[in-house]
């Protein structure tokens, strides 16, 4: 398989690899919380002591750790520390209820749960009800007796080797989203964290020493491991973590308390910020670069945005499966309204139903190859086959290219809409209302009428509530009739207070689908 850049050796342990990087930044500074600080040093001496009480604890190579631990300096620390060990840790979602935890225990056959303070409660019922009997190690406050502390995992002498692990073992785990039926375990290899940061997070970001990042999206997540992991500490830059979730005042806080350099979000949430009174402008920022990916960035809100802090939002897409970003603008090849152009170390090819590559312009489904894709879904030999296909990964959505060769999003492949034998993309009529000033946030779905046949109805945010009913409805329409094709303006708009989300910030569109008219 060809790539660019130079290919990790065959005995790997990226743990092991970045404590090498950083070995001569003792003192500078690696993570800096809403509590504390750690340098690269400390964070060596940590890693190297999480790895060795792990070990204490009787885990095996390639056990399991379950971490559902809010982003502080111990995450981290708990992550390097079991890939130091050759222990696979899982980090997942804090936001999840007992039930998909306990779901995930036992899935992953879990030997010691590692979680925050402030989420015992959550983990004491998980572990119950997933029916194992394992060890819950709490981070954070947690007092003196009461159970294991991971701060006990720490004091021990550091473990003087890591793990002689190869670049292709499976080194962690994380779960998908799980929009249709349960979540599926991905695993991914040692090897998947470095080609990540050499293909993207240096030659596409430009992250460097001097760099301070700060990213909305969580740790647990793939694009967040990417942004406040991997990619920072590839190059020895400083970290800003956020325990709390990423409301627009709790981000803007950081933005201007920590004047980070380069700053990672998601579409909803730079909506967000752009209808928050609280952003800062240019002039109070030092930001030089965002970054956007979870779902396609309208063109309307990254022109915007980038306008009123002054640098570009690089809008791209990766994914759980091929780890982080591998579809992306850059800052001297941007176009808003695109996901920009393959990552160069990725290819990509776009295919009909038959599996054929589609002509030029037309939609069809996203096909990624590239060094970081995972290498199966856990215990799933069925979903494993049908995404993982040779040197190929099915993404599951749709795209088109442009004549200049920019990937245009044309939504998931079970969201294309057929309307009057034509096939109709909700993202592309979402973009169109979102131009009008009135709209803060829109979806748009696909419902059958009393015939059975599919209408295209939108769901709107608006500016001002005030100004909804049916003179505003019809100048909709009437505005995306001037924007695009006939058949695809929507026929139905319903005026909402809020839009479903995950916890990511996508929007549920399924959600919407299930619902009876507003």
């Amino acid at each position: 398989m060809h790539t660019t850049g130079k290919a990790p050796p065959e005995r790997f342990n990226f743990a092991r690899h970045l404590l090498a990087l950083n070995s001569g930044r003792h003192d500078k500074i690696a993570y800096r919380d809403d509590h504390d600080e750690l340098s690269y040093g400390e964070l060596a001496q940590r890693v190297r002591r999480c790895a060795a009480g792990l070990l204490a604890q009787g885990l095996q190579p390639e056990q399991r750790v379950l971490l559902v631990m809010q982003d502080t300096i111990d995450l981290p620390v708990a992550f390097l520390g079991a890939l130091y060990a050759g222990v696979v840790p899982v980090p997942v979602n804090t936001l999840l209820p007992a039930d998909n935890l306990a779901y995930m225990i036992a899935h992953s056959d879990a030997k010691l749960v590692i979680a925050s303070e402030a989420l015992r409660q959550t983990l004491t019922q998980a572990i119950a009800e997933s029916g194992r009997d394992i060890p819950l190690a709490i981070a954070g406050a947690a007092k003196p007796g009461d159970g294991l502390a991971f701060a006990a995992l720490l004091d021990h002498p550091p473990l003087a080797e890591a793990a002689d692990t190869h670049a292709d073992q499976f080194a962690f785990w994380l779960y998908s989203s799980g929009s249709t039926g349960r979540p599926k375990g991905t695993v991914h290899s040692h090897a998947n964290l470095y080609w990540t940061a050499e293909l993207y997070g240096k030659p596409v970001l430009g992250l460097h020493e001097e760099d301070v990042v700060f990213s909305a999206a969580k740790l647990f997540f793939a694009y967040g491991l990417g942004n406040a992991l991997t990619f920072p500490l590839s190059v020895g830059a400083t970290v800003i973590l956020m325990a709390e979730r990423p409301t627009p005042a709790a981000v803007c806080e950081r933005l201007l308390r920590h004047q980070p350099t380069v700053f990672f979000g998601v579409p909803t949430l730079y909506v967000g910020l752009l209808a928050s009174n609280t952003l800062p402008g240019r002039d109070q920022l030092r930001l030089r670069l965002c970054a956007s990916a979870g779902e396609a960035l309208p063109r309307e809100v990254g022109e915007k945005f980038s306008v009123h802090v002054g640098c570009d939002i690089l809008d791209g897409l990766g994914s759980t499966e091929m780890l982080h970003i591998f579809l992306s603008n850059r800052s001297d090849d941007l176009r808003y309204g695109s996901s920009g152009k393959p990552v160069p170390g990725y290819a990509l090819e776009l295919r009909d139903e038959a599996g054929r590559p589609v002509p030029a312009g037309e939609v069809g489904d996203l096909y990624i190859r590239g060094p970081s894709a995972a290498l199966l879904y856990w215990t799933n030999r069925e979903k494993s086959c049908a995404t993982f296909q040779g040197e190929w990964v099915k993404s599951g959505d749709k795209y088109l290219v442009d004549a200049d060769g920019f990937y245009v999003y044309a939504g998931r492949s079970d969201d294309m809409l057929k309307v009057s034998g034509q096939y109709v993309s909700p993202i592309e009529v979402e973009a169109a209302l979102i131009g009008h000033d009135a709209v803060l946030e829109c979806a748009v779905v696909g419902k059958p009428d009393a015939q059975g046949l599919t209408r295209t109805v939108a769901y709107v945010v608006l500016r001002d509530a005030r100004a909804a009913g049916p003179a505003m409805e019809d100048e909709l329409k009437t505005f995306v009739k001037h924007r695009l094709a006939p058949h695809k303006y929507p026929r139905d708009i319903h005026f909402t207070a809020e839009l479903p989300k995950t916890a990511t910030g996508k929007i549920q569109r399924f959600r919407l689908r299930e619902r009876d008219g507003e």
